[in-house]
């Protein structure tokens, strides 16, 4: 039986401790994959990769990293993606994972020069997002989780734009068929990500952005949460 591949690139912060799960176990989830099909390698603490002609499909995590470091840990992974890219792997990187997905495949990442993007945004998709396996199931304009603090500011050649937010230019991309970036989390809700707004607290004041306010802003966003189930769907068929 081939499986789910999580990637997991980080964990959540500590006063998420008490919040059951991971990124890994939030993905699964919202994909509806079971958990005897899923296979979760930290490659951040060391973890091997399996070859990839065994697995169905991969997801990469979020995390606190930053891919302008090139860990050693992050040019083994990337270099493990651009193999499975070739094979014809569907991927789905989420957050850090969309961001080395992109470096990995030749696209520029470094600190967003509008700043720190948390809580609750607009996503705007682009025109190409309407024939788009993945994204085409959302509305033109949907509600969803942020926080990050690099972006990716040069996607790869041959990429296709595929959603916006005012904070970022690039909040989703497709690379050939079946490899996608989003640089939303949609496997966050509206009582996780407040905890990643108190998180950046003192760098959003120093950026003279309130985190208060952010927080009056936190919404559901249930749209952007079944792009999970819908790329579990896609790799399924």
């Amino acid at each position: 039986m081939r499986t789910l591949l999580i990637i997991k690139t980080g964990t959540k912060i500590p006063s998420l401790q008490d919040h059951p799960g991971d990124y890994g176990d939030w993905i699964a989830r919202g994909m509806g994959w079971s958990l005897d099909q899923v296979r979760v390698v930290d490659v951040q603490a060391g973890e091997a990769l399996p070859d990839a002609g065994s697995i169905a499909a991969v997801a990469i995590t979020g995390s606190g990293a930053m891919v302008t470091e090139q860990a050693d840990w992050m040019v083994r992974t990337a270099h493990w993606l651009t193999g499975a890219v070739d094979r014809g792997v569907p991927i789905l990187g989420i957050c850090f994972g969309h961001q080395l997905l992109a470096w990995a495949l030749g696209g520029h990442v470094d600190y967003n020069p509008r700043g720190i993007e948390v809580g609750t945004t607009t996503v705007h998709l682009t025109d190409a997002a309407a024939g788009d396996p993945l994204l085409s199931v959302l509305p033109k304009a949907f509600p969803a989780q942020v926080s990050h603090s690099q972006s990716v500011l040069t996607l790869p050649a041959g990429a296709v734009r595929l959603g916006w937010s005012d904070m970022d230019d690039h909040q989703g991309f497709r690379f050939g068929e079946r490899v996608w970036g989003l640089q939303f989390h949609p496997e966050f809700d509206e009582r996780i990500v407040p905890h990643y707004v108190e998180y950046y607290r003192q760098r959003l004041a120093e950026q003279g952005l309130g985190a208060d306010d952010l927080l009056r802003q936190v919404r559901a966003a249930p749209e952007s949460e079944g792009v999970l189930g819908q790329f579990g769907v896609l790799v399924r068929a």
